[in-house]
């Protein structure tokens, strides 16, 4: 005889906190706080996605070109003169080609790798 009883005061609690109050706060809550039309939203969307893209690509590049470095390091006892002798010697199958409008920097003096802006 409970269980009835507290299922219907369940249901009534659940149907008296359902009003006017809940829609106007799932309105406000839609609208955009940014002041940037919802127009503008694809291209800083996209835009992102491309600065993302690049940023890990140049990652990417940095990460395996400094440990093709590191490896020429430990087998020859110093850094590489420049970066195309990791391909003449095979530590990199070819240098890789940087995002637009950044180029790769090598300092063969510390042995690092680092894409900077041109």
């Amino acid at each position: 005889m409970k269980l009835p009883l507290s299922f219907g005061l369940a249901a009534g609690l659940l149907l008296a906190g359902c009003g006017a109050e809940s829609d106007k706060s799932a309105t406000a809550t839609n609208t955009t706080s940014s002041g940037s039309s919802p127009a503008e939203a694809p291209a800083g969307y996209l835009g992102a996605i491309t600065k993302a893209q690049q940023n890990a690509v140049k990652t990417v590049d940095t990460v395996s070109l400094n440990q093709a470095i590191q490896l020429f390091s430990v087998d020859k006892g110093r850094y590489p003169k420049d970066l195309n002798e990791l391909v003449q010697e095979k530590y990199v199958r070819e240098m890789p080609i940087p995002p637009f409008g950044t180029k790769i920097v090598y300092d063969a003096d510390a042995g690092k790798v680092q894409v900077v802006k041109q």
